[in-house]
């Protein structure tokens, strides 16, 4: 591979994805701090921001050197040709989709979340429908010009899991929901449940915020190249491994807002952390898929977080911090902590439910983007799929098909990411306790770092070099399961319930 025409490829592409961090900085400033009267004023300069990148993604040069390269390509090199083979799929899509599409979108999801908004508020679906046809029909439009084989909705949802085909991960979902609508049912009805009282005590937020701080570093994440904030929906923010910024929310009568917030944030953030700084600007510092970032977040939040284990090392201090729990024993904690119910809300879901809200959500999508479910039909279709998996029927769209913001946005083929993050966690976090068996006590004492290092190593420095189907092979030595998921959540939830 010619040196010369690869450090000219690499130039384009770290000025793209320098682009791209000056846009996340912007987004994330946008959340945290901007004044509110600024909005305009973000609002054009993200689009100033949007319209350079696409145009440095979709020029001809960079087409040019993707070729040459591709003609010169050196199997042995694993990195150059990761860098090569991620920048040609997103520079071939980018100029399937001409610029007057992608226009289109940007005015019809900023119309439907002005519609959204009320639209949720007043529990009115009629308002937002219009909308949704709309943004439907342009999402179709943007999937026949990607390409696809088997079905549109492949290559909507290829953007947020690369490789990922939606027949396949019905297959796995199907395997799931199985297993969960019974193990849903029985915890319902089960002899023990636990107090939720305790979790709604005074913990005062500025206490809270420090003992998360003391959680995240625990975790291994390192505050000369990061910070936490405060915004209203928390969220992660990787600029570099050297800048790596997250969020989170409080409520000083339920700590496990904040609490479980931040494990979850810290875990997207190690990922981002992890990433081998020398190939910063570069595929090979990027997550390969989203369904793999939300496995990070997954695991510490769940595996690591709602364990008994790691709360045997951290309740004591968790105590001494706040003395409102001074007198909650660790297995009414541990119990309350890992409450299981099912619900309306998504975003307040368990971990048991959780997978059924997003596979119900996949189910409607892949339905709406083929044509076989009408706009008008959906909320009816939200209310029987909610009753058939959880047991419950939302009173009125506000609760039900109006709740989250994706399709206003007209992200289409997200949702199973989440699903997929929490199969992955458990195969990830199984795999991590077999290649150290003294894991288990680690966490018991607090030590955390090891299970980052396993993490960094097997996971997080191959940055986009493989596929999420092939990283999964490479870090667990088998191919995604759902038995790992559903072991986990059976060796956990049957005995804490009595079951």
């Amino acid at each position: 591979m010619d040196s010369e025409t690869y450090g000219t490829f690499i130039q384009h592409v770290k000025e793209i994805n320098t682009l791209r961090s000056i846009q996340a900085l912007l987004e994330w400033d946008q959340e945290t701090y901007m004044p509110q009267r600024a909005a305009e004023d973000r609002g054009n300069q993200l689009a100033a921001v949007a319209g350079v990148l696409h145009e440095k993604l979709t020029r001809d040069e960079l087409g040019d050197l993707l070729t040459k390269l591709e003609q010169e390509a050196d199997a042995e090199n694993y990195v150059a040709a990761t860098n090569v083979r991620e920048v040609r799929r997103e520079h071939d899509r980018a100029v399937k989709v001409p610029t007057e599409l992608v226009k289109r979108i940007a005015k019809a999801t900023a119309l439907a979340r002005d519609a959204w908004v009320p639209a949720r508020k007043d529990a009115d679906f009629p308002r937002f429908a219009p909308h949704l046809e709309i943004l439907l029909e342009l999402k179709r439009e943007m999937a026949d010009r990607i390409g696809w084989d088997s079905e549109p909705y492949d290559a909507l949802m290829d953007e947020f899991e690369p490789g990922a085909r939606a027949a396949v991960v019905q297959e796995v979902f199907d395997k799931v929901k199985a297993e969960l609508v019974p193990l849903v049912a029985a915890i319902k009805d089960a002899p023990r449940q636990p107090n939720t009282s305790i979790l709604e005590r005074a913990c005062p937020p500025d206490k809270q915020g420090a003992f998360n701080r003391r959680i995240a570093e625990a975790m291994g994440f390192d505050f000369e190249a990061g910070r936490i904030d405060v915004s209203v929906h928390p969220f992660c923010s990787g600029h570099s491994p050297k800048d790596v910024r997250f969020t989170t929310r409080y409520d000083e009568h339920y700590i496990p807002m904040s609490l479980f917030g931040v494990m979850h944030e810290t875990g997207h953030a190690l990922y981002e952390q992890g990433f081998d700084a020398e190939h910063t600007g570069t595929p090979m510092a990027i997550n390969t898929s989203l369904g793999i970032h939300e496995s990070q977040s997954r695991l510490w939040e769940n595996q690591v977080g709602r364990s008994r284990l790691f709360w045997e090392h951290f309740y004591p201090a968790l105590q001494a911090e706040f003395p409102s729990l001074a007198d909650v024993p660790l297995d009414a904690w541990h119990f309350a902590i890992n409450t299981v119910r099912p619900s309306l809300i998504r975003v307040e879901a368990d971990e048991v439910t959780y997978g059924l809200h997003i596979m119900l959500r996949f189910d409607l999508e892949r339905q709406m983007i083929a044509g076989k479910l009408p706009v008008p039909d959906v909320p009816q279709a939200w209310n029987a799929g909610m009753q058939q998996l959880l047991a419950i029927t939302p009173p009125d769209d506000a609760q039900g098909c109006l709740q989250d913001i994706h399709w206003c946005m007209g992200i289409f083929g997200y949702f199973p990411t989440y699903a997929l993050g929490n199969l992955y966690a458990a195969q990830f976090f199984a795999a991590a306790r077999r290649a150290m068996p003294e894991l288990d006590r680690q966490i018991a004492r607090g030590g955390l770092r090891p299970l980052r290092e396993w993490l960094r190593e097997n996971i997080h420095q191959h940055g986009k070099r493989y596929r999420a189907h092939e990283l999964v092979k490479v870090a667990t030595g088998e191919e995604l399961a759902h038995t790992p998921f559903i072991d986990y959540l059976n060796g956990k939830f049957r005995p804490l319930y009595g079951l």
